[in-house]
C-alpha cells in the first residue's frame, strides 16, 4: 500500500538512498535539507528526477521545522510516515569537546528530533495512526571510544523513542527505531571534531588515536562489501513494508561484528522493559491502538 512519507537529512547517504528507494516502491516522498543549493544542488536534483519532493527544513530552527512540515503535508496531502534521519557525527576525545561543541551535536540529533516530532505529532494524532522511524546507531546502544558526544546523542535519541513509542501507543501511533553500524559515507568525512590543541597536547600519543582509530575502520569498511548504506535503505523499506502494528521495534543493520551482540542485547531489554511496565500496570501502553 503506498505511503505518504517525510524523510529528514535526504542529502546524506541513508537520506538519499531511502527517499528513492521509497519512491521506486511507489511511496510520496518528501525529503528535507537544510539547503537544496550549494554542496546539496546535485543530490536535491537527483532526487527531484526521481521523483521525490524536495523541501528545506533546518532542524535547529523551530521555524523552518513547522514551516517544512506544513509544506510537506501540502505537497502529499498528509503525511503518514516520519522518519527522522537528519544527524551529525562527531570524532575525537570526550574531554576536548567543550559543552557548546556537546550541545551543537543534540541540537541536531536530539533537539531536532524534539521539533520535527512537535511539527508532526498533531497531525498524526489528529488523524489516529501513523509511523515514527528514527535512524539511531549502533552506537546507541553501547559505547566506542572517540565517539562519545554521538554516542550520547543516540542514547538520548533512544529514550525518547521509547517513550514516544508508550505515550503514543493510544493512538494508533507506531514507533521503530534503526540501528545502523558505522557505513562507508559521506558521513565519516563530516563529522565534527573539537578544537582545543592545548588541551589535546596533555594527551601525549593518544591524542592521535581518535585519525588513527578511523583510518583502521575505513580500511575494514573496505575490505567488507556487505557493510553499505544500501543496506540500511533496504532494512527501512522492508520494515514499512511490514503490516501496521507488527513492525519490529528495533532493528539492526549491521555486518562488522556489532549487529548480534547489539540484536541480543535489545532482546533482553525487550523482556525487561516488559517485566518493569507490567510491575507498574502499564504493560497496555506498550500494545498499539490499532482502532
Amino acid at each position: 500500500m503506498s505511503k505518504k512519507i517525510l524523510i529528514t537529512g535526504a542529502s546524506g547517504a541513508f537520506g538519499s538512498l531511502t527517499a528513492k528507494a521509497l519512491t521506486e516502491k511507489g511511496h510520496s516522498v518528501v525529503g528535507t535539507m537544510r539547503s537544496a543549493n550549494g554542496k546539496n544542488e546535485s543530490i536535491a536534483q537527483e532526487l527531484k528526477t526521481s521523483g521525490v519532493h524536495i523541501v528545506e527544513m533546518d532542524v535547529t530552527d523551530e521555524n523552518s521545522v513547522s514551516a517544512a512540515v506544513a509544506r510537506a503535508i501540502d505537497l502529499l496531502d498528509g503525511i503518514d510516515v516520519i522518519i527522522n534521519n537528519a544527524g551529525i557525527g562527531v570524532l575525537g576525545i570526550q574531554e576536548l569537546f567543550t559543552a557548546e561543541d556537546m550541545q551543537a551535536i543534540f541540537d541536531v540529533n536530539v533537539f531536532g528530533v524534539q521539533r520535527v516530532m512537535r511539527a508532526v505529532l498533531p497531525h498524526f494524532r489528529q488523524q489516529r495512526k501513523g509511523t515514527i522511524m528514527h535512524i539511531s546507531s549502533c552506537i546507541g546502544r553501547i559505547t566506542f571510544p572517540f565517539y562519545g558526544a554521538y554516542s550520547a546523542s543516540k542514547w538520548a535519541l533512544e529514550a525518547l523513542a521509547e517513550n514516544y513509542r508508550s505515550e503514543l501507543s493510544g493512538f494508533g501511533i507506531e514507533s521503530v527505531i534503526v540501528e545502523p553500524g558505522g557505513m562507508p559515507t559521506s558521513f565519516l568525512d563530516a563529522m565534527h571534531r573539537p578544537n582545543d590543541p592545548d588541551r589535546a597536547a596533555t594527551y601525549g600519543e593518544m591524542s592521535q588515536a581518535p585519525e588513527a582509530a578511523l583510518t583502521g575502520f575505513e580500511q575494514a569498511l573496505q575490505a567488507n562489501p556487505l557493510q553499505r548504506p544500501e543496506k540500511v535503505a533496504e532494512a527501512i523499506v522492508d520494515i514499512l513494508d511490514q503490516p501496521f502494528g507488527e513492525k519490529p521495534f528495533r532493528t539492526v543493520v549491521d555486518h562488522m561484528g556489532m549487529g548480534e551482540p547489539v540484536g541480543q542485547y535489545n532482546d533482553m531489554l525487550h523482556g525487561i522493559t516488559h517485566g518493569i511496565y507490567s510491575a507498574f500496570g502499564n504493560e497496555d501502553l506498550l500494545s498499539l491502538n490499532k482502532n
